[in-house]
């Protein structure tokens, strides 16, 4: 059974990406802390504590474990809670530091990039998108730190590709949601669509984005690639041209968008690895389903 090692493995999203890559690999969920020598960690699962930001612990950590596979997910996720030097030099050293010691042992490499990278989010008037649906080959142009820094990630990614020969693929998630907890409808339901339109009222599911981790890992990809992360549809419940239509006052040309469709294609990754979001806020924001335990 191939290593994996993921990073920021006891977040929110990040155990339900431990906990499904468990089901086929030996997984070691890494984090700032480790959750203490009394608990049984789940099958297939071990825990290590490390800080990303330091170079010494992460060439350590790897050489000791020897992946097969990396899947860094480890971040500060937002701009607005921390200092922006803070996030962005967290961001940046943390993703310099796990893609280049995975590079070196030749582990191929899954990580999280963001949708945050175009720029839509965080921008103090928020752009209309020079396409829609927006494809992988969208500008990046953000303005704030997160963003930036994820732009960042992804020139990394590339090097790494290009001076070890590794397998990395960027993923760039939507707004996560949560069975039984989906924020976005909050959004939906207010009537204000200033409040979504950083990413044209886009989200996905995190069992989605677990799936489209293990489907990156089990086929790697040729160099470095990104790949969006979104549902099919958006949260509104109503045309997305139409939505677009009405906040920005116009359609950018040539706009294809059909019916509630995502304004972030997932066409890449259903072409790269077979994958289709497979969860939808009509079923999942009432769902009952508990979040993965990684110890006993």
């Amino acid at each position: 059974m191939d290593t994996v090692i993921v990073t920021g493995a006891l977040g929110r999203s990040g155990r339900w990406i431990a906990d499904r890559l468990a089901d086929e690999y030996d997984v070691v969920a890494v984090d700032l802390d480790q959750p203490g020598f009394e608990v049984t960690p789940r099958e297939n699962l071990d825990f290590r504590a490390a800080d990303l930001t330091n170079m010494g612990e992460v060439a350590d950590l790897v050489a000791e474990i020897d992946p097969d596979a990396v899947v860094h997910w480890a971040a500060i996720p937002s701009p607005t809670r921390h200092a922006g030097n803070r996030v962005f030099e967290t961001n940046v050293q943390s993703t310099y530091n796990v893609l280049v010691a995975a590079a070196r042992a030749g582990a191929r490499i899954v990580w999280a990039s963001s949708e945050s990278a175009y720029g839509f989010a965080f921008a103090d008037e928020t752009p209309l998108p020079d396409f829609l649906p927006v494809t992988e080959d969208h500008p990046l142009r953000p303005e704030d730190p997160y963003g930036t820094a994820k732009v960042a990630g992804e020139e990394i990614s590339k090097m790494v590709d290009r001076k070890y020969g590794v397998s990395t693929c960027a993923i760039r998630p939507s707004w996560i949601q949560y069975p039984g907890e989906y924020n976005c409808r909050g959004v939906a339901e207010s009537g204000d669509l200033a409040g979504g339109a950083g990413n044209c009222w886009s989200y996905v599911d995190v069992r989605d984005v677990a799936g489209l981790v293990a489907a990156a890992l089990d086929n790697p990809v040729d160099g470095h690639e990104a790949v969006h992360a979104a549902a099919a549809e958006t949260y509104l419940g109503r045309p997305t041209a139409d939505a677009v239509e009405e906040f920005w006052g116009e359609l950018p040309d040539g706009c294809t968008l059909d019916g509630e469709e995502s304004a972030l294609s997932t066409a890449k990754a259903g072409e790269l690895f077979d994958w289709e979001p497979a969860y939808s806020w009509h079923e999942a924001a009432d769902e009952d389903v508990s979040e993965p335990t990684l110890w006993e």
